[in-house]
């Protein structure tokens, strides 16, 4: 059984632009490391850094989004290759959760799997919350899964999440390959019964 994901909260970072895929996510290069214990270094790297290794000052290195661990995103992201290399940078970048207006289905799937709940906005909501991390980004956005809502500066919105994932998120059982590891015994009491066995 996996964590129990019931809230998420902390500051939030924009990532502006729609269609922002995988590979901007966490270039292709960076796919042959055998482990994913460094991704979370790759986050956006092209667009971070120029050829020489300087700072081109994105969001996620600029010293007001310090320690955020939300992500603000638009339309269709994690679009392109099925990598889950990009959820793995996002994760272990620090990220808890990702806000934005649609993601690609596999993509949403991979954070899935990792715990990283990926919570639909309508457009007006995702520009109100861009609107308030340009007037503070120290705001606190606590996002509640059970209600399906995110708080801020005293302001409550509501988000999406299919009703199987909150359901996987609020019991734990998000993670399929923990959920099978936990349920060995039932597995093999089960493979007993099977008539195409030998």
């Amino acid at each position: 059984m996996s964590k129990v994901v019931k809230t998420v909260s902390g500051s939030a970072v924009p990532i502006l632009g729609n269609d922002i895929d995988t590979d901007r996510i966490t270039p292709a290069r960076f796919l042959k490391e055998i482990t994913f214990e460094n991704m979370g270094n790759y986050l956006f790297y092209d667009e971070r850094k120029d050829q020489d290794g300087n700072s081109l000052d994105h969001p996620l290195d600029q010293s007001k989004f310090k320690g955020a661990s939300v992500l603000i995103v638009g339309s269709n992201f994690g679009c392109g290759s099925s990598r889950e290399h990009a959820p793995q940078a996002i994760m272990r970048a620090g990220f808890s959760a990702i806000l934005g207006i649609s993601f690609s289905e596999i993509f949403a799937g991979n954070c899935k799997n990792l715990g990283i709940p990926t919570l639909r906005i309508s457009k007006d909501v995702h520009r109100e919350f861009i609107n308030h991390v340009e007037g503070d980004p120290t705001s606190i956005f606590t996002i509640d899964i059970e209600s399906l809502s995110v708080s801020v500066n005293d302001q409550v919105y509501s988000i999406d999440l299919p009703k199987d994932w909150q359901i996987a998120f609020l019991t734990g059982e998000w993670n399929a390959i923990a959920t099978l590891k936990s349920s060995v015994s039932k597995i093999l009491e089960k493979d007993k019964t099977l008539p195409y066995q030998f």
